[in-house]
């Protein structure tokens, strides 16, 4: 039996959790003042549909390029610089893609932000796990609810820049120092020293749902540190931590599976497929980003109380119930709800399945989160032709089965993380 003993933080990590959020914040911020430049970007090169859709995916592709590269970075440099100098080089890739004048130069710009932005991802996250284990309770929930509110203030800010005629060259440099003075001000404010720190023994928690048949996968061998301190090992890598770490990623992706359903299909399937007007079928995605939204909020709170394993459980059923529910009958207000119970659903996925690989014994720092990262950004690049294709063949309803078949995969990925306290 273990005894949680809770403390109020120390100033200084109450700090560091202010600086990693806006270090999410300014991640969210920056690409999103690129998106809505890109029907002009697109105008102004003169490209066609598929030589447009071609360079945007320049961006993932440069992401997925760079994921397995965050690990090595963030153990030279330590999880904040890490973050804080690839948000500096995401913003100087996303201000060369605004004033680029050919496709070429636009893709190539993309692809730098992309890669940047996957190594900032893992950083930040990375950074933001270190300031959870000194709270001694989740809050990684929390910070991507803030990288939400970022994606909405910079998306604001490019509308704005919009209306008041601002160039792409003017805005865009705007945003790139407001964001990257930020970044550089919350590193001041990070947490020093090493990525890893001193566990104890007594860290450990037993699990009744894991696998303890293999002593190098289940238990941490102990000796003192060059300090005469006494300190945990992590153990070599083995089977059981290959299975954990393949079934974080596939949660993860889950994840985003269904957060790009709502991206590139609900407005099209409400306006197509269920005639809807133009200014309803936009409810589709707000439905599923602000769900899960406040899912975020309230995610910290209900993993502490019930684990990371009954939440997701619990999210995975309502992905299901709720958008099987609304494809088996299909309505506008059904839909709506849908998309929306799916966003609540998947609301803490991803911090879970980074927390919990960032966690795996026998791997170096950093190395399992920047993998479920890598990896997970597959159901963004995948995830739209799939579904295209599939209702290409049968229709778009059949499509949009990928969301409840996600959820029904974190149903049966679940118990991988960890259960709630007892």
């Amino acid at each position: 039996m273990t005894v949680d003993v809770l403390r109020r933080p120390a100033s200084a990590e109450r700090r560091a959790r202010v600086a990693v959020a806006v270090l999410f914040f300014t991640n969210g911020a920056l690409f999103a003042n690129l998106l809505p430049r890109y029907p002009q970007i697109k105008a102004d090169l003169g490209i066609g549909n598929a030589a447009y859709g071609l360079a945007v995916a320049a961006f993932p592709a440069g992401a997925i390029a760079a994921g397995l590269a965050a690990g090595v970075v963030i153990r030279r440099m330590g999880s904040a610089r890490a973050a804080v100098a690839g948000t500096l080089l995401t913003g100087a890739g996303i201000l060369v893609a605004g004033l680029a004048d050919s496709v070429v130069l636009f893709a190539a710009a993309l692809f730098l932000a992309g890669a940047m932005d996957a190594v900032t991802d893992v950083a930040q996250n990375a950074h933001g796990l270190r300031v959870q284990r000194r709270y001694g309770r989740s809050i990684i929930n929390s910070f991507h609810a803030i990288w939400s509110i970022g994606a909405v203030a910079g998306g604001s800010m490019a509308a704005a820049a919009i209306a008041l005629d601002l160039s792409r060259g003017q805005h865009l440099t705007i945003s790139a120092v407001v964001f990257a003075v930020a970044a550089c001000v919350a590193l001041r404010f990070c947490l020093p020293g090493p990525e890893t720190e001193p566990e104890t023994a007594g860290d450990a928690v037993a699990d009744p749902e894991a696998d303890t048949g293999s002593a190098t996968d289940s238990a941490a061998k102990s000796g003192p540190d060059s300090r005469g301190q006494r300190q945990v090992r992590r153990p070599t890598p083995g089977r059981r931590t290959a299975y954990v770490l393949g079934a974080l990623v596939l949660i993860a992706t889950a994840g985003t599976l269904v957060e790009d359903a709502g991206n590139s299909w609900a407005a099209l399937y409400l306006s197509g497929s269920l005639s809807a007007s133009v200014t309803l079928a936009a409810s589709g995605y707000i439905a599923l980003v602000g769900a899960q939204f406040v899912g975020r909020i309230i995610g910290d709170r209900l993993v502490d109380r019930f684990g990371q394993r009954t939440v997701a459980r619990t999210g995975g059923l309502i992905v299901v119930a709720g958008m099987g529910l609304a494809l088996a009958v299909p309505t506008v207000p059904g839909t709506i709800l849908g998309f929306a119970a799916a966003g609540f659903g998947v609301a803490t996925l991803v911090p879970a399945a980074m927390h919990e690989a960032d966690e795996l014994p026998g791997l170096k720092p950093g190395s399992g989160l920047a993998i479920v990262s890598w990896l997970m950004r597959l159901g963004f690049l995948l995830s739209p032709p799939v579904v295209g294709l599939v209702a290409d063949a049968a229709s778009l309803r059949v499509g949009l089965l990928v969301v409840p078949f996600a959820g029904l995969l974190v149903l049966l990925l679940a118990g991988v993380l960890q259960p709630g306290r007892r």
